[in-house]
């Protein structure tokens, strides 16, 4: 195998797919022994990097304890721990659900609305991406295909509005979301605070408040869908809470388990008490909140404050965007850059099949990144929270090297 280092500068690599062996920090090692620096993080959710010492530990002491308990039935210590951690998180009166995955997240959510309120109506934003699990998947905006082998099983009553790129769509979306709750069929409105993989979008100021407003006056639950912004991500650690609005309920994914599925359904005692059954529960799973995903993501949290890497993200986020803008200011191929934190995108719309060309000749170059857009036309860059500014400052380098060739 070749060098393996933390924060160490990719040697040459390959410009077509490659085999991941071994990760460390915020570089990769392919099965032919090249060194990557990882700018993707496993789309997102590698808040800590690659094999994370601190959740490594956690996981170990775990397994020596308790593997599995029995559910909701007889929980394990490490979950109730890991319960009251995200609580707390959230403020307030609050409980909170645990799944395996963002989706999971979304399923529970969609679950309880529909509990709470009695309404089958589902609102979500065109390019969204709420993961493709049977619930979610009707209200999975990013592509039609996704939908369209199964749409004769999916909720008929989830319908979409387009998501606001700048103060225009941002009036447009917020006529259409009044007109739709004005049928008083809708009992859930699914809102991404950045669209992920919808490419790095930012709604205008001012769009998330008037969205919740709408929705509390409709008797709509608001819900936040943090699977890819929480947790430090976008450099808050609820970007929700960054925009100015308190949501019914907040899902979280990706990253809360440092590299081990788990996820969890946040909202207010008074909706989830909706699920109080007197005989049967009527949501669960026998992995959801199993102990070691509940002790990996009980480190997780620890890590992110103990290392403040949320304030860390947001402000080296916020000088890695002027420094990527720098980098494209002088190609002849338009390319905007969005978002914030240490979730950035580089919209490439102006050329087809310019995103997917510029991240292979990155690759080339040794930086792993992700596509994200209906049309794949955003690069997306997703790095670790602890990731090295000087290799962020290497790879604005690359990207004026490579910018060019695929201009050509």
């Amino acid at each position: 195998m070749g060098p393996r280092g933390a924060w160490a500068e990719p040697q040459a690599g390959v410009g077509g797919t490659i085999v991941y062996q071994a990760g460390q920090g915020s570089n990769l090692i392919d099965a032919d022994g090249n060194r990557y620096v990882d700018l993707a993080a496993g789309f997102g959710s590698l808040l800590l990097g690659h094999d994370p010492e601190g959740v490594r530990h956690a996981l170990g002491k775990q397994s020596a304890q308790l593997m599995q308990s029995l559910g909701d039935l007889h929980p394990s210590t490490v979950k109730i721990e890991l319960l009251e951690r995200l609580v707390a998180l959230v403020g307030g009166d609050a409980r909170a659900l645990l799944g395996q995955s963002g989706a999971d997240a979304l399923s529970a959510a969609l679950k309880s609305a529909a509990l709470y309120t009695g309404r089958p109506g589902v609102l979500a934003f065109s390019g969204s991406y709420h993961g493709l699990s049977h619930g979610p998947l009707a209200s999975c905006g990013l592509r039609e295909s996704y939908r369209e082998p199964f749409a004769a099983q999916l909720n008929p009553h989830a319908r979409f509005i387009e998501y606001p790129f700048d103060e225009a769509a941002s009036a447009r979306a917020l006529e259409q979301v009044r007109r739709e709750l004005g049928r008083g069929d809708v009992g859930a409105l699914l809102f991404e605070p950045i669209l992920g993989r919808g490419g790095c979008v930012v709604p205008p100021a001012g769009f998330a408040p008037a969205l919740a407003e709408l929705c509390r006056a409709a008797g709509c639950l608001l819900i936040a869908d943090e699977v890819w912004t929480g947790l430090g991500r976008a450099g808050h650690w609820l970007y929700s809470r960054a925009q100015g609005i308190e949501a019914d309920l907040i899902c979280l994914g990706k990253g809360l388990g440092g590299g081990v599925p788990i996820s969890a359904c946040l909202g207010s005692t008074q909706i989830l008490q909706a699920w109080s059954r007197a005989e049967e529960v009527v949501h669960t799973s026998t992995f959801a909140g199993a102990p070691l995903a509940s002790a990996s993501g009980l480190a997780t949290l620890e890590l992110l404050e103990r290392g403040q890497l949320v304030a860390r993200a947001a402000r080296v986020g916020a000088a890695w965007q002027g420094a990527l803008r720098a980098a494209v200011a002088g190609c002849s191929l338009r390319v905007g850059v969005r978002g914030a934190g240490l979730m950035q995108g580089l919209d490439l719309s102006e050329r087809a099949g310019a995103a997917l060309e510029l991240s292979r000749r990155l690759l080339a170059r040794g930086y792993v990144t992700s596509l994200g857009g209906g049309r794949r036309e955003c690069l997306v860059l997703t790095p670790a929270l602890d990731v090295s500014e000087s290799l962020l400052d290497a790879f604005c380098a690359a990207l004026s090297e490579a910018l060019p060739e695929v201009a050509a």
